[in-house]
């Protein structure tokens, strides 16, 4: 029997897909025109069926794409409120290096193991959207040997596994209209690989803070200036706070662009914007996070990937505000609540586990 032929479940909402040797992320904003959002609303509502026409022609592939919704449309998209931590992205201004941040509305993450099937996929769904949005980042992520940045270095090693991964990467009850849902964050960053090779590895070590061959942990300094590996390590009150990280290289030699797109999911922003801080600000204020003399951010965005349920619903007929017939209205009508008080939202669906 063919990989097409099996039955298996395509969810397009899965956080925790699997490593992909190839991903797109497509950053878009919602033009201000007639119809637009409907549009938009719409199209993002059926993005599993557009995933599943693409996906059925190799299963084994695993295509996905995880679709975040940014401060600035959400009202008008969803029609409802909004997560509690989402808000537009704050540009993070240290001595040396910013955080700029930049336009994005909608965010597409597509993820596959075959590059043909991300541009198929892509292409439909573009195609759906139309004059509806514009495109203002594009970028095409690839797998560098064993999971490596354009740097040398093991990317994504400190990413939660197991129960820790939804614990960490999906809301529960502190929010829970929309639980099942999780905070994503995208930067686009450019490296001078001329000058990071002139480092030694010894040098190249300390500033990452694992050996680059074979990925060992270093220990960092007690005071003074610390490692990239801790400064983007958040601890509070003796807890450590992942987030999954599923960061690509990109790039053109013939173009002389190398870099990383990172991208980053969390059950609570505050914990990815406290990781940008202590990297561009420092820790202590002033030591800022010396990989950032070789890596420049690009790009900023923050957007609220919800449930796979919440996202089917976004086009369902709003509730009624009173009577269809104006002429029987003697009271105006409240618009029917849920008995529960919640959204009746389900949560997204895990996919593989990350090996």
């Amino acid at each position: 029997m063919t990989s097409s032929a099996r039955r298996v479940p395509i969810e397009p909402q899965a956080v925790d897909a699997p490593l992909s040797g190839t991903a797109v992320f497509l950053v878009l904003t919602v033009r201000d025109a007639a119809g637009a959002f409907d549009t938009v609303r719409s199209t993002l509502a059926g993005v599993a069926d557009v995933l599943k026409n693409v996906a059925f022609r190799d299963l084994d592939a695993a295509l996905s794409c995880t679709v975040g919704i940014g401060a600035r449309v959400w009202g008008e998209l969803t029609r409802g409120p909004a997560p509690k931590e989402l808000h537009v992205f704050p540009a993070v201004v240290g001595d040396r290096h910013i955080a700029p941040s930049t336009p994005g509305d909608v965010l597409l993450h597509i993820r596959a193991a075959r590059r043909d099937l991300c541009f198929e996929f892509e292409r439909q769904l573009l195609d759906l959207l139309g004059d509806a949005v514009e495109v203002v980042d594009e970028t095409v992520g690839f797998r560098y040997f064993d999971v490596r940045d354009l740097l040398g270095f093991v990317d994504g090693t400190a990413n939660p596994v197991g129960q820790n991964l939804p614990d960490a990467t999906l809301v529960g009850d502190e929010d829970p209209a929309f639980a099942g849902g999780s905070y994503v964050v995208v930067q686009k960053y450019t490296h001078p690989l001329d000058r990071w090779r002139a480092l030694t590895t010894e040098q190249q070590e300390a500033i990452i803070g694992r050996t680059k061959a074979d990925n060992i942990e270093l220990d960092d300094a007690e005071t003074g200036q610390k490692s990239h590996k801790t400064l983007s390590t958040v601890v509070v009150d003796g807890a450590e706070h992942d987030i999954l990280r599923d960061n690509m290289p990109f790039g053109s030699p013939a173009g002389g662009e190398f870099g990383t797109y990172f991208i980053g999911y969390a059950r609570r922003l505050w914990v990815i914007e406290r990781m940008l801080q202590r990297m561009f600000i420092g820790d202590p204020p002033g030591l800022h996070d010396r990989l950032l003399d070789f890596s420049t951010a690009r790009t900023g965005s923050v957007f609220f990937a919800p449930s796979a349920a919440f996202l089917e619903a976004m086009d369902d007929d709003p509730a009624p505000s009173g009577p269809a017939d104006p002429a029987s209205a003697v009271v105006p009508a409240s618009p029917p609540e849920p008995a529960d008080g919640s959204l009746g939202l389900g949560s997204l669906q895990t996919a593989p586990e990350r090996t």
